[in-house]
C-alpha cells in the first residue's frame, strides 16, 4: 500500500487519543513493567513519543524541505525524553503527546506538500538518502510499531497466568 498523506494522517490523528484510552488511569503494575535490561515500558514508550513528536516529524520535513541532502538531519537521542520525564505522570505525558500532535498535524497540514515535494530527498544521519515521503510513510509506522509494543508489554504481565491458552495466543509466545 502506498503511503498517501490523507490515509497516513488517519492513523496519526487517532494514536494519541488510543493510547489515552489504554492507559490513562492504569496503576503503576501496567504502565512500568519492561521486558528486560534496555527495554522500554509503556510509560517510557510515552514521554519516547513525546520527544519524537517534539523533535522528529515536523522538524525534519522542515529541514528537508529546507536543505535537502545539503545538510543531515540533527541527531535524535530517542531516550532522551525518557530520562527528562522520568517523574512525570503518564497522565501528563499523555496529554502532552495529544497537544504535540495536534499542533504537529496542523502544521502538516498548513505545508500543503504535493508529490513532488513528498519525492524530494534529505540525508538521515543513519540510514544516508531518504524521501520525505519514507520520512512520513515512517511516522505512521512508527506509531503503530509503539501501539504493539505497549500491548505486547502488557499481555506479558499475564504470561504465566493464561495457562493452555498461551499457545493460542501470539502476543505472549
Amino acid at each position: 500500500m502506498e503511503c498517501r498523506l490523507d490515509e497516513a494522517r488517519q492513523i496519526l490523528q487517532r494514536t494519541p487519543g488510543v493510547l489515552r484510552t489504554m492507559l490513562d488511569g492504569l496503576s503503576d503494575v501496567w504502565l512500568l513493567p519492561n521486558e528486560g535490561a534496555e527495554t522500554w515500558s509503556p510509560r517510557d514508550v510515552v514521554a519516547h513519543l513525546v520527544g519524537a513528536e517534539r523533535d522528529l516529524w515536523i522538524p525534519r520535513t522542515r529541514h528537508l524541505l529546507e536543505f535537502g541532502e545539503d545538510a543531515p538531519f540533527p541527531p535524535f537521542n530517542r531516550t532522551a525524553e525518557i530520562v527528562a520525564s522520568a517523574e512525570r505522570p503518564v497522565h501528563d505525558l499523555l496529554l502532552e503527546f495529544a497537544h504535540l500532535r495536534h499542533d504537529s498535524l496542523q502544521a502538516l497540514d498548513a505545508l500543503r506538500l504535493s508529490p513532488s515535494q513528498l519525492d524530494r530527498t534529505g540525508t538521515h544521519p543513519e540510514f544516508g538518502v531518504v524521501r520525505l515521503h519514507d520520512l512520513m510513510a515512517t511516522w505512521v509506522v512508527h506509531d503503530l510499531s509503539h501501539t504493539a509494543q505497549i500491548v505486547r508489554v502488557m499481555a506479558m504481565q499475564y504470561r504465566d497466568e493464561v495457562g493452555p491458552w498461551r499457545s493460542n495466543l501470539r502476543v505472549i509466545r
